[in-house]
């Protein structure tokens, strides 16, 4: 026997249907909760279920539903159990197969189980917590880093209204040392009233690795966006409040995205794909670490193009009788996040690296790509059209190596 136990997730509850094989459905569907009394139920009936099958403990089938699906995955690998997360468009597939249109949690759970033994689905391995705490890491730093952008656009925003001239005093207006600064000097008025040592002195103690001297003539540009700057005084007290805010926020967002990149740094470390994904030019820690995480294992896929496919990055189809599209976009039907990563990766690898200094000769970090890029570029492709076939490509670099587990070798 082959058993199954197909759970509808939903907020706080899930709803239970248990097969002993294909076509024998096991008792009446029925829901518990997602705590400690309704795991332990959830536990009596997998127990059931394996006597009923004569000792085969049954795998459980269960739909991604963003974070209410998490307290049943850590009961389950708690107990040692085999669990299938299956993507919600592949089971919302099965469930559209009947001619009946009914909706209910029970159906859902049924569907499920029939699911399990339609589809070659494969198990989460062993490894598959360490690369889940990898995936919500870089999850919250991209999330983090997007809300930190907002925030910068604001202060942006905020400058040009208070102090427009600061913003060529320092190489870039949000680093540390030029927000300190603007955190106790946020006007003309407030620079001013300080001499041009004084004004020295607190840059520097704000920044202790650099030198008087660039101390000295970051004071003396501080002083000369003042006397150029046209609001001499504020009259909205509410701005210089607000920038103050707005300052501090940018701040935290830049310590709390350090923090994240330590540990991403520190968990991926431990992974050999990391390592190997970092050997093609284009991919540094950050994109490794997305790519990764959101792959998952690649023992998953059989070929490259399931996982292009898993990207979204596979074109769709649409033939019917003598009619045949010439326009066939991108499916998009896989993670955002990493088909995000991915064009990122191919937007470093094509670029031009900096000139070296013995030669006048600029060289593409990935050659081979920019070579593949240039070839679909010559045959009339548009960029964003060559650029996604530089993302498939990249993907079956990134299978070959991942399966083999060997670097890449950039070769000319």
């Amino acid at each position: 026997m082959n058993p199954v136990v197909g759970l509808d997730v939903s907020k706080g509850e899930s709803q239970l249907q248990a097969f002993l094989d294909k076509g024998k459905p096991y008792r009446k569907s029925f829901s518990i909760k997602h705590d400690l009394n309704g795991l332990g139920n959830l536990l009596e009936f997998l127990e059931e279920v394996e006597d009923a099958a004569n000792g085969n403990p049954p795998s459980v089938v269960l739909e991604s539903t963003g974070h209410y699906h998490t307290p049943v995955i850590q009961f389950l690998e708690e107990q040692q159990y085999v669990y299938i997360i299956v993507n919600p468009l592949i089971s919302h597939r099965a469930k559209s197969s009947s001619l009946r249109k009914v909706k209910t949690d029970a159906v859902d759970a049924y569907h499920l189980c029939e699911l399990f033994y339609k589809e070659e689905l494969e198990p989460y391995k062993k490894r598959g917590i360490q690369l889940l705490n990898l995936r919500n890491l870089t999850r919250q730093q991209e999330s983090i880093a997007e809300i930190s952008a907002k925030t910068k656009l604001q202060l942006h925003s905020l400058m040009d209204q208070v102090f427009p001239e600061y913003r060529g005093v320092f190489g870039s207006l949000y680093s540390k040392v030029s927000l300190l600064t603007l955190l106790e000097f946020p006007t003309s008025e407030a620079v001013l009233k300080m001499s041009e040592r004084e004004l020295a002195d607190r840059i520097g103690a704000l920044c202790k690795s650099r030198s008087d001297l660039w101390a000295i003539e970051k004071a003396q540009k501080l002083r000369d966006a003042a006397l150029r700057n046209p609001f001499k005084k504020n009259l909205y007290e509410s701005h210089i409040f607000n920038l103050e805010v707005l300052v501090t926020i940018v701040l935290q967002y830049q310590e709390h995205l350090s923090k994240i990149a330590t540990e991403i740094d520190a968990l991926a470390n431990e992974i050999e794909e990391y390592h190997i994904l970092q050997s093609i030019p284009g991919i540094g820690e950050k994109i490794a670490g997305t790519i990764i995480s959101e792959v998952g294992e690649i023992d998953r896929f059989n070929d490259a193009k399931k996982l292009v496919a898993f990207a979204g990055v596979d074109p769709s189809v649409y033939s019917s009788g003598k009619f045949t599209a010439s326009v066939n976009r991108i499916t998009k039907r896989g993670s955002n996040r990493l088909r995000h990563a991915l064009y990122m990766a191919v937007q470093s690898g094509i670029r031009d690296s900096r000139k070296k200094k013995t030669t006048d000769d600029i060289m593409a970090r990935n050659k081979r790509l920019r070579e593949f890029y240039d070839k679909k570029r010559e045959e009339g492709k548009p960029f964003r059209v060559a650029v996604i076939a530089c993302v498939n490509k990249l993907l079956h670099w990134i299978y070959a190596l991942l399966k083999s587990r060997t670097t890449f070798q950039d070769i000319a």
